[in-house]
């Protein structure tokens, strides 16, 4: 059974007891925009908890995920149940919510407690008729984020963070009214977790995820979660490489071209935080000398500490942690080395070193296209450098055993020996040439040694 299979069938059986189901959120919005949307949201009006929990159990193994949030699923479908629901902030300090199910509360409140009016929408899921008591319909025909009500958009302060997301997935404009209650609305209590969904989304969703930051940027929203992003503000850069403005403008415009190559990368979120964070280090580190030449020197290192403390705030995930620490640190290497035209030796080196040398690629692409004028040949260069690569390391390559098949024993040194057979496969040996130059440095190791 598919998800809307089982979203009728719960809607018949419900409407057999007068009420009604409806689609509700996101799936709506998103029907109506024409963008696809996996996630189905049904919403069961007019019937109470224990009547909706006995149809979903005739419908299939029925999850419950909070019995006074009125939230279901269904084992082995993506399908969200839930019934209408009120929330409310009791503790202002850590931003603790009070969720109470009411499905009596009928259509109009049930719109009137979500974040946005284009969120507000319901459609029948027999009928097909949509239900829009706050003229969601005509948010999404003039493109506008607005919220529903004063008093209900602060039952959620993540509102704000939604708002600059929703602004940036769909190209839409924030309304007026709504961009003034996110500047006053306080989001120091959010959860770190729930900070980086809403990051995350804009990130991968976004066709310009500058337009987030940008947001949040207007809303005076970037100093509680993103302050390292904020410090980027106002730093110069050197204009021999940057005609396109500010450290911000630079980080911006390679925000978004990493999301024209995310699809192609190995690793999309480590990508997309690695484009945000690859300058930070700028705003530690640059100096203006007295002729007023801008110096940005060993800002890839200088912002690793920077790199951390923004990312340990809204994540706890060691994988993109280090992926991102290991990209900034890289980030200069395969542009200096494509205009250097690098011997293979030592692209080999980097891309060894990288936590993913096809992204590193993409990264340092971004980062010289995200700047005023436009590149090279680099992408040619770095491409076919990056696919000898992966030939020589698809190849046979030397291994503790084979040294043992060649006579010689067991040792400390056979690490430091097989170091050196590494180094050789990276200048592009093969594994006979590699088994017999270590052979002979062996020998000088333990002559040295012995």
């Amino acid at each position: 059974m598919t998800d809307p299979e089982a979203a009728r069938l719960i809607a018949e059986r419900v409407e057999k007891l007068g009420g009604k189901v409806y689609f509700v959120g996101g799936c709506v919005r998103d029907e109506i925009l024409g963008t696809e949307n996996k996630d189905i949201d049904i919403e069961i009006h007019g019937i109470s908890a224990e009547k909706a929990e006995e149809i979903l159990d005739s419908v299939g193994k029925r999850q419950e995920y909070g019995k006074s949030f009125g939230i279901y699923g269904l084992s082995g479908l993506d399908l969200d149940i839930a019934l209408p629901r009120t929330e409310r902030k009791t503790d202002c300090v850590h931003g603790d919510l009070t969720i109470n199910s009411d499905p009596f509360m009928g259509t109009y409140e049930a719109a009137r407690h979500r974040d946005f009016t284009v969120n507000s929408l319901m459609k029948d899921v027999i009928t097909g008729e949509i239900t829009d008591h706050f003229g969601g319909l005509d948010d999404i025909r003039s493109k506008t984020i607005r919220h529903i009500d004063d008093n209900t958009f602060a039952e959620d302060p993540l509102r704000v963070l939604r708002a600059a997301q929703f602004a940036a997935r769909f190209g839409f404009d924030i309304a007026a009214g709504t961009l003034s209650l996110c500047r006053n609305t306080d989001i120091s209590a959010i959860a770190p977790e729930r900070i980086m969904i809403e990051t995350e989304k804009a990130l991968l969703r976004s066709e310009r995820p500058s337009v987030f930051f940008e947001q949040l940027r207007r809303m005076g929203q970037l100093d509680c979660w993103f302050p390292e992003v904020k410090a980027l503000i106002g730093v110069q850069q050197n204009r021999e490489y940057h005609l396109e403005g500010d450290a911000w403008t630079h980080t911006m415009m390679v925000l978004d071209e990493a999301a024209k190559r995310r699809s192609k990368v190995i690793y999309p979120l480590g990508f997309m935080m690695s484009a945000l964070c690859h300058d930070l280090g700028k705003s530690v580190c640059t100096t203006v000398s007295e002729d007023g030449t801008v110096h940005s020197y060993e800002h890839e290192t200088a912002g690793l500490p920077v790199v951390r403390a923004f990312l340990e705030r809204i994540t706890t995930e060691t994988k993109l942690i280090d992926y991102v620490l290991n990209m900034t640190e890289l980030h200069m290497e395969p542009n200096t080395m494509a205009r250097a035209r690098s011997r293979l030796k030592k692209t080999n080196k980097l891309f060894d070193t990288s936590a993913e040398p096809f992204d590193l690629i993409q990264l340092a692409l971004c980062d010289g296209l995200g700047k005023l004028p436009k590149c090279d040949d680099t992408e040619e260069f770095l491409m076919q450098r990056y696919t000898k690569f992966r030939e020589i390391m698809e190849r046979p390559f030397l291994m503790g055993r084979d040294l043992v098949e060649a006579g010689l024993k067991p040792s400390k040194d056979f690490s430091e020996i097989l170091c050196y057979a590494h180094k050789l496969r990276l200048a592009g040996l093969d594994k006979d040439d590699q088994l017999r130059q270590s052979l002979a440095y062996a020998r000088a190791v333990l002559k040295i040694k012995g």
